[in-house]
């Protein structure tokens, strides 16, 4: 498909801009219409089925019903079950407003149990109150909301535009206000513009962040369309995001994409066991420590853990089957049949879900107020998307009720939609199709997914979450080089990079938050430690204006009502800026750090190559004349077709011109990039060494090659020196004196190209005089360099043995492996296995395997027992070259019980 210009969106305007048509989303409209505001609904799918109440729910889990529980005593147990991070102003109005809301669900058709009497037939699944009312119909939830939705007085304020997904939430430059949404539409492709008075985001959580155990994208334990959209959106337009260091995770049915229901079996009498048929939660329901339970229970000698139902009465299992085959999920009743199981006599064997963002079933979500307001003005969020902690379904309807009622004050926007923004969501919906043959979607979602997994889920680590950082950072290229052809990938392209903010914010909230809460949630096992004195606080994320991630520790406002073991005070809020990473060591703690060498001034009127930033090109990617250079090599031009665009005045020209030539390769190719090795433009300099690298094996090393090479070697510019040098030395085309001539060179790196060619034509005497070289890191290739020649004598490495530098000596001893280690040469390694720098003992040791074993066999012997593990391993890799002899062999046998991996594998290799 063509990309729509920018100027040729579709504009709609509206006076409340509802964005997801779910359970939250339909209420707002509702309301925001009722009060009479001109209401937009947007909905990337189909509101008739979009959102997770689409699925059927089979019971409202926070029903406050008057007689049967009271609002003081739910403010107490959610407060509770969130280890006391909770603004309990927001939960009341769950609990406050929640039986109203049941009422209102009920007028519009919506079906709850009730007894003979005509009572609401309330439940006890939690420890303390009951608060579980079932829904018999559940399933048509989400039809009789649509119905009301399609009703006559409503059709006339309510405009429903299916299909259509919002990226981005469109800001005021002068206050910061939402003022609108920018869009497409997932059929048609076209940009969709929307200016509003006021904009509620109800999106629902972020199912898709977790990969499931099934490593099916979209066999998540919540909806999958939830990608974290109103995440990503709410953050991007300067909202605060609260809690998104705890985690929801729920226990599932395994193997299958769907919740296990003990809260639904439990008032039937079922409940969840060990192996050994034993219950073993001690913790409330609704509880991250409940899932931590769970978790271990699973991970012990006692698990698998199952879902009891066997030992319940026919009616009882028939009753369930009922709800959790028909409401819950159709297909469950399938998936036991398949698998030859009856609730009767086979007990569901469970799992632990994949980690989501979730307010409704955690605590994960945009900072609201307890009128569904976020940091942004004008701007709301409800649902499941908003951090009201374990609010499920009746919560979403409250809310949703909130943002709407206060929306509804405000009318559409009349200014200008900031240019910049639009720009910017064009870009993020339509680059996939400049790249239709990049990376496909699903195989990114999953590599980033299997980051989460790998790096973000409990238990977590200060250096776990600092890898997934890293690797986020890293993928946002990779999002970015996307291919898609159609609107539908489109679409799952730019939920890909929603997924992405969500776990990026994820880690960094975790790294931040330094104490364990919330049970399995958020475990720290580098802070295993519950930290109210510092901690009893929520923690904010928000973009800052440079575009970091800062971070805010805002104390839990005084309780409303009074919780026993927790006590907030309140105070002042501490900002925490950016977090800071936890350093991964790769390789070993280190004695000392690398010095840095000195950098090489520039050579007097010339550039100083690729290190610099290159000036900006004349021309762009999309000049017409590139546009024709890639068409031509479409067609596999020769040289004379390519030869104008290599010399045209545009450096942008010239280094694509480069581009295509090594990636068509006519004859004379070679010649002609050594020429563009000298041009005037960096960019093309670059593209020209990095083509001749690639190409070093197929050109063919004629006489013109190697004049145009020598004459590189000239070149002021240092990467196209060692350009030259290297394809001299692979094609053979270069000599002793060239290269001993580049010994002389200012730049290190070219110098160690320099010692690579002459190691290739055996120049031991011109080797030997670099063992003087000013950079350890050319002597360094000097020793190696000796050690790699066709006569190798160990006599040129005398100057680098005695060498100031301990990694100088250290690759001089290690080179005698090679060259040979006598007597004289074997003492001074001996004697180096006391060297302070581990580096030297380490390279004492691998030269040894060259020395005579009466001499070599009990220096290594001792050498087993040094501190450092590389240097063990050294000594055992030098032993094994002296098995043969009886104390060799005794010495291998002390080392396969090495506390280092390496160590003990090499040494078993002796048996």
């Amino acid at each position: 498909m063509d990309i729509p210009a920018i100027g040729d969106a579709e504009e709609l305007s509206c006076d409340v801009l509802v964005i997801g048509g779910g359970t939250a989303g339909t209420m707002a409209a509702l309301t925001a219409a009722e009060r009479g505001a001109r209401v937009l609904l947007l909905e990337k799918a189909h509101v008739r089925h979009s959102g997770a109440l689409a699925m059927g729910m089979d019971g409202v889990n926070n029903a406050v019903v008057p007689g049967r529980a009271e609002p003081d005593d739910y403010v107490a147990e959610i407060t509770r079950a969130n280890d006391g991070v909770v603004d309990q102003s927001t939960v009341r109005q769950t609990a406050t407003r929640g039986f109203a809301m049941v009422q209102r669900l009920e007028s519009y058709g919506v079906k709850f149990e009730k007894d003979e009497h005509g009572e609401y037939a309330v439940r006890q699944v939690h420890r303390s109150g009951s608060y579980v009312l079932p829904m018999p119909e559940g399933k048509d939830v989400k039809k009789v909301l649509y119905r009301q939705l399609r009703r006559r007085e409503m059709r006339e304020r309510i405009r429903i535009e299916n299909r259509v997904m919002p990226v981005r939430v469109l800001t005021s430059p002068e206050d910061g206000r939402a003022i609108g949404a920018a869009a497409f539409n997932t059929r048609t492709g076209a940009f969709v513009t929307v200016r509003a008075g006021a904009v509620i985001l109800a999106t629902g959580p972020c199912g898709r962040l977790g990969l499931p155990a099934s490593g099916y994208l979209y066999g998540t334990y919540e909806n999958p369309t939830n990608a974290g959209d109103g995440y990503a959106m709410a953050y991007h337009a300067g909202a605060a995001l609260t809690g998104i260091e705890c985690f929801q995770i729920n226990p599932l049915i395994k193997d299958y994409n769907g919740p296990a229901c003990a809260y639904v079996a439990n008032p039937f009498g079922g409940y969840q066991v060990n192996r050994h048929g034993e219950r073993f939660v001690d913790s409330d329901y609704w509880s991250g420590q409940m899932m931590a339970e769970f978790a271990a229970e699973l991970a012990s000698d006692r698990g698998p853990v199952y879902l009891k139902l066997s030992h319940l009465p026919e009616e009882s299992v028939a009753s369930l089957e009922s709800i959790l085959h028909t409401t819950e999920r159709p297909t469950r009743g399938t998936f036991h049949a398949g698998r030859g199981h009856d609730y009767r006599t086979h007990d569901v064997e469970m799992h632990i879900s994949e980690i989501g963002l979730c307010g409704g079933h955690s605590a994960s979500g945009v900072r609201v107020d307890d009128h569904a307001r976020t940091t942004v003005p004008r701007l709301y969020a409800a649902g499941d998307l908003a951090s009201v902690p374990h609010n499920y379904m009746i919560g979403a309807f409250v809310f949703g009720d909130l943002a709407g009622g206060d929306a509804a004050r405000y009318t559409a926007y009349e200014g200008t939609l900031p240019a910049d923004q639009l720009a910017a969501a064009h870009e993020l919906i339509y680059r996939p199709l400049r790249n239709p043959d990049g990376p496909p979607q699903p195989q990114v979602e999953y590599k980033l997914r299997r980051f989460v997994n790998d790096y973000v889920a409990p238990p977590k680590t200060g250096a776990k979450l600092s890898l997934a950082v890293a690797a986020f950072d890293r993928m946002t290229g990779e999002i970015a080089e996307m291919g898609a052809r159609t609107t539908h990938e489109l679409m799952r392209c730019a939920e890909v990079s929603f997924i992405r903010d969500c776990a990026e914010m994820a880690a960094r909230s975790s790294l931040a938050r330094t104490e364990s809460r919330w049970g399995l949630y958020h475990e720290r096992l580098d802070h295993p430690e519950r930290d109210d004195t510092g901690w009893l606080h929520h923690l904010d994320l928000r973009k800052s204006a440079s575009g970091a991630m800062e971070f805010t520790a805002r104390p839990v406002e005084p309780y409303l009502v009074p919780v026993d073991g927790f006590a907030p005070a309140g105070g002042p809020a501490r900002h925490l800026g950016e977090v800071d990473l936890v350093p991964v060591a790769t390789a070993g703690p280190r004695e000392a750090a690398p010095v840095a060498r000195a950098q090489t001034a520039p050579t007097p009127g010339g550039p100083e190559g690729p290190a610099a930033v290159p000036a900006p090109a004349h021309g762009s990617a999309s000049s017409p004349r590139i546009l024709e250079l890639l068409a031509l090599a479409e067609e596999s031009p020769d040289l004379d077709a390519l030869t104008p665009y290599l010399t045209d005045p545009d450096p942008a020209v010239r280094a694509a011109a480069v581009a295509a030539l090594g990636e068509t390769v006519p004859p004379g190719a070679g010649p002609a990039l050594t020429a563009r090795l000298a041009d005037a433009a960096p960019v093309v300099r670059a593209a020209a060494a990095a083509a001749l690298r690639e190409l070093v094996e197929v050109l063919p090393g004629g006489p013109e090659l190697g004049t145009g090479l020598r004459a590189a070697l000239a070149v002021p510019d240092p990467a196209v020196r060692s350009a030259a040098l290297e394809a001299l030395r692979a094609l053979r085309l270069g000599d002793v004196q060239a290269y001993a001539a580049s010994l002389a060179d200012a730049d290190p790196e070219v110098r160690i190209h320099a010692v690579r060619a002459l190691v290739s034509v055996d120049a031991v005497p011109e080797l030997a005089a670099a063992a003087a070289d000013p950079a350890r890191e050319v002597r360094v290739a000097v020793a190696k360099g000796l050690a790699s020649v066709r006569a190798p004598a160990p006599g040129p490495l005398d100057p680098l043995l005695v060498d100031a530098d301990p990694l100088v000596r250290g690759a001089a001893l290690g080179a005698l492996a090679s060259v040979g280690c006598p007597d004289g040469y074997a003492r001074t390694a001996v004697a180096a296995l006391a060297d302070a720098a581990w580096q030297v003992r380490a390279g004492a040791a691998a030269g040894l395997s060259a020395a005579a074993p009466e001499t070599a066999v009990p220096a290594l012997a001792k050498a087993l027992a040094d501190a450092n593990a590389d240097v063990r391993k050294a000594a055992v890799l030098a032993l094994l070259a002296h098995r043969d002899a009886p104390q060799a062999r005794a010495a291998l046998a002390t080392a396969v019980s090495d506390p280092d991996a390496d160590v003990r594998a090499y040494a078993g290799r002796a048996a």
